[in-house]
């Protein structure tokens, strides 16, 4: 990348008091875009500092989501450490927190408090099912909100199995890129009227919203008929070149087929069940037997203008072809001589620069340096808060 392109968020200060997943990857995606993140770390560090290998002294969960950050320890059951959380805080112009909703206020920390402190300050509160409401207290992780809002049982549906978690934290990761939406839209709010904001960013809301077949469900529910019903959409298939996702319902692949190749019914005077499943049976005796090879499967389907793709294992994504191409996955650099690969910044601007700052730091591994650059300490000063400050051992 040409380094001598400008960072979007350059000289922006944010204080990251999340853990998991729903907050750091918001504060790794502003760190990326060039702002001053740094990750407030409790004594006993972030769960995800256990999960994945360990490379450079940090896991591949945590440092894919911290990497870039600074990282100050600081133990809020001292009255000190508090204090300084306080103080960082009437320096930030981001803070973000996934807590449940009575925890920052407990501290002294909630945006009413710091807001009185720090008028400009955008706080972004990610939480399971908002900061108020009926269920505001319950305990919440990606795995419940999917199951909650119907995701779970419509996988489950679409392949006839007992409901199981997905392989990704959608409900986490969508609010994360809904909360930075949101803190990108406060943030140019506060150049006009100079005020900050409280983003109430539940998980329930970002994947309801993202939900892109939500309205089945509610078609149902108003009795209507749900014609292209999830169940009849996108298919893995057996082809001559291995298992392909062919994108669209199986109507839409047949239509295909009778236009560009010409397939047709055997047996017009079938019944539908049955002059289906003669459809489909024929097709599955295209991709493999009249389709020999692999280049002949694509040919054919790229003629019929069928998006397709291999289903590769997790270790094959590193060769994926523009996953190589766009430089997705980056290589990080440890000061023990530690290489470990992440994703890059997705955000490719013409004239500006987006990328990951640095590797994962080490809990409390900027301590003295966020305190000298943040609050103007010195060293006395910062010895006097030594029993709140925290580090790895």
């Amino acid at each position: 990348m040409n380094t001598n392109k400008p960072s979007p968020l350059a000289g922006l200060k944010v204080l990251d008091m999340s853990r998991v997943l729903a907050g750091p990857f918001a504060g790794r995606m502003l760190s990326d875009l060039g702002a001053d993140v740094v990750k407030v770390e409790p004594p006993e560090g972030d769960v995800t500092r256990l999960w994945g290998a360990v490379i450079g002294g940090a896991s591949g969960y945590y440092a894919q989501q911290n990497s870039g950050k600074r990282n100050i320890g600081i133990d809020l059951k001292q009255p000190k450490g508090v204090s300084l959380v306080t103080r960082l805080a009437t320096q930030a112009d981001i803070l973000i927190e996934n807590f449940r909703p009575d925890v920052m206020p407990r501290f002294r920390l909630g945006y009413s408090q710091l807001n009185a402190l720090n008028p400009r300050l955008i706080m972004l509160s990610i939480s399971g099912f908002g900061q108020s409401g009926p269920e505001s207290e319950r305990a919440a992780y990606a795995p419940v909100i999917q199951a909650e809002l119907g995701l779970l049982q419509r996988q489950a549906d679409m392949s006839k199995a007992y409901p199981v978690d997905l392989t990704l934290s959608v409900a986490d990761t969508n609010a994360a890129l809904h909360g930075l939406v949101g803190v990108l839209a406060a943030l140019h709010l506060r150049h006009t009227t100079g005020l900050g904001q409280h983003i109430d960013l539940a998980m329930v809301d970002a994947t309801v919203v993202t939900d892109d077949r939500l309205h089945y469900q509610i078609e149902r529910t108003q009795g209507e008929r749900s014609d292209g019903a999830p169940t009849q959409t996108n298919e893995v298939w057996q082809t001559a070149g291995g298992p392909m996702m062919l994108a669209g319902d199986f109507r839409h692949l047949w239509r295909m087929a009778e236009r560009h190749i010409g397939a047709k019914d055997e047996n017009d005077s079938l019944p539908l069940n049955e002059k289906i499943a003669a459809r489909r049976a024929w097709y599955g005796r295209f991709l493999t037997e009249i389709c020999k090879t692999r280049e002949a499967v694509i040919d054919a389907l790229d003629k019929m203008n069928i998006a397709w793709g291999d289903v590769r294992c997790g270790p094959e994504i590193v060769n994926q072809p523009t996953v190589q191409h766009r430089g997705i996955l980056t290589d990080i650099h440890y000061p023990d001589g530690a290489v470990r690969q992440i994703p890059q910044s997705p955000y490719r601007f013409s004239a500006a620069e987006s990328k990951v700052r640095g590797p994962a730091p080490q809990l409390g591994q900027h301590n003295r340096e966020v305190l000298i650059d943040w609050l103007g300490m010195d060293d006395t000063a910062i010895a006097a808060h030594a029993a709140a400050l925290i580090t790895q051992k």
